[in-house]
């Protein structure tokens, strides 16, 4: 899985992510900001990507 791949989230972070994203964009940040931003809260708030089992 080569890096930025975010196909190992599930459905609930990559909605997650989207909310973030949208609100960080609200506050005037750029899209690529945003985006990291939002990928970043995800990671701390749930671990990280879902394992696969």
């Amino acid at each position: 899985m080569p890096r930025g791949d975010k196909s190992a989230y599930s459905a609930k972070q990559r909605r997650q992510a989207e909310h973030i994203e949208e609100s960080e964009k609200k506050e005037g940040r750029t899209s690529k900001t945003a985006a990291r931003i939002a990928w970043a809260t995800v990671n701390k708030r749930t671990g990280g990507a879902a394992k696969k089992k």
